[in-house]
């Protein structure tokens, strides 16, 4: 492999490609996203945003803008299937801070963490939980290229029961209140469909739901299942007759098994998970979003710093955060489908999502195990394989570029050297470019 240095001259002349119909990309050595062995020195043909053809050996179509990358290793933009990109990690009292900021202030700050994870490698985030207006607004700068930013599936304020994770007024004076935290709350049936409805009105892309209590809110038990069965299932049929798909936020068994056999799509951290409840993964083709990289950060201020946490939250992640590791290999191990999710909300920073991927490998996938979770995993769960995840013709010319090989090292994906996401090149040579 070339040198750093070397490479990040070459790939500075890709900021010219932006204005070009026509690219061609040189791979020294691709990693398409499918799980099959890597191939080198082959060309990745693009026509505005969208891949045409992956051809051997490297061409040079006449009227095209070539990119060499041939000292280097190509894979598609990765995907985060879980994360809160309104949300930022602030030093100190949390509660301070949540009765200080409002959501104008997260929604700029969010333009940050956006340019952020898009410069490290992610064209595309799941968000499974936040602001309603300022997320669904985001998405749409994003996508009409006022703010640079990954492709963005959203799914809004998180659904959940009175007193439950979610519920904004945990552990405060019952006086303080805003008018808003009461909108995501849902104790009936009745109150889910209609809130369900009310999200899709708003331009939400999927539902996320709390049936489980969880380690950052104040009070709440992670082993304990917090929403009645007759209100998931409301979610979840309502969700999926209006298209849309349904993430469950789960520690608990019971949570975690009842939330599957009534249909959920994903289980978002399925911490006390056994092999029952493994076999309902697999006989229902759930996915486990097990979002380790959290888990590790959340521990670590345990540890050190449980004064920059919630009252109570130290105590539950230390009791919760050793068993995630264990139920992630377990559930491999079990065949049980995993997505790449790092619940990246500022207990680390946003752009560091890549630090997921040894947390995977120490898990026990290997690193194309890891790779596919963030690629063709990963786009499945959203629901979009046609699009992203993969290097395919008709897919969009979302890539990257890292030196090194991720198969021998996976932490070379925290260093990602060039970024594309629809044809336009956002980092060169380890640099921002301006499109």
């Amino acid at each position: 492999m070339m040198a750093a240095a070397a490479l990040a001259a070459v790939l500075a002349a890709a900021a010219g490609s932006a204005a070009a119909k026509d690219v061609v990309i040189h791979a020294g050595r691709l990693i398409d996203g499918t799980g099959k062995a890597p191939r080198v020195q082959v060309s990745i043909l693009i026509h505005d945003d969208r891949i045409t053809a992956v051809e051997p050996g490297f061409v040079a179509p006449a009227g095209a803008y070539a990119i060499d990358l041939s000292n280097a290793t190509v894979l598609p933009g990765l995907i985060d299937d879980h994360v809160h990109i309104m949300m930022g990690f602030h030093k100190g009292d949390p509660i301070h801070t949540a009765m200080t900021r409002t959501s104008f202030d997260d929604a700029i700050e969010a333009t940050a963490h956006a340019r952020d994870t898009l410069l490290a490698g992610f064209t595309t985030i799941r968000d499974v939980g936040g602001d309603t207006g300022a997320v669904v607004a985001l998405k749409r700068s994003i996508a009409a290229g006022v703010v640079p930013g990954p492709r963005m599936w959203v799914a809004g304020m998180p659904l959940g029961p009175t007193g439950g994770h979610g519920d904004a007024a945990d552990g405060l004076d019952p006086e303080l209140q805003h008018a808003h935290w009461t909108d995501n709350l849902i104790d009936s049936p009745e109150a889910a469909r209609r809130a369900v409805r009310t999200l899709k009105r708003q331009g939400v892309d999927l539902i996320k739901i709390m049936p489980s209590g969880g380690v950052m809110s104040i009070g709440d038990d992670p082993k304990l299942q917090l929403m009645e069965d007759d209100e998931i299932r409301a979610v979840i049929e309502t969700a999926h007759s209006l298209g849309m798909k349904v993430a469950a936020h789960a520690h608990g068994k019971q949570a975690i098994d009842h939330t599957i056999a009534l249909g959920v799509d994903s289980i978002e951290h399925g911490t006390y998970a056994d092999d029952a409840s493994y076999k309902l993964f697999k006989a229902h083709g759930t996915y486990l979003v097990p979002t380790m990289l959290v888990g590790s950060k959340v521990y670590e201020h345990a540890k050190v710093h449980p004064e920059d946490l919630n009252p109570s939250t130290a105590e539950k992640a230390i009791q919760t955060v050793p068993r995630m590791l264990q139920n992630l290999h377990d559930a491999h191990v079990a065949g049980v489908k995993v997505a790449f999710g790092t619940d990246t909300f500022g207990m680390s920073a946003h752009g560091e999502n890549a630090q997921e991927f040894a947390l995977l490998v120490k898990a026990g996938l290997t690193p194309m195990d890891a790779i596919e979770t963030a690629t063709w995993n990963a786009a499945d769960l959203i629901g979009d394989t046609a699009d992203i995840g993969t290097v395919q013709a008709g897919r969009y010319a979302d890539l990257i570029a890292v030196t090194g090989d991720p198969l021998a090292d996976v932490t070379v994906l925290e260093h990602v050297q060039f970024v594309m996401k629809g044809g336009v090149v956002y980092k060169a040579g380890g640099r921002a470019v301006s499109p």
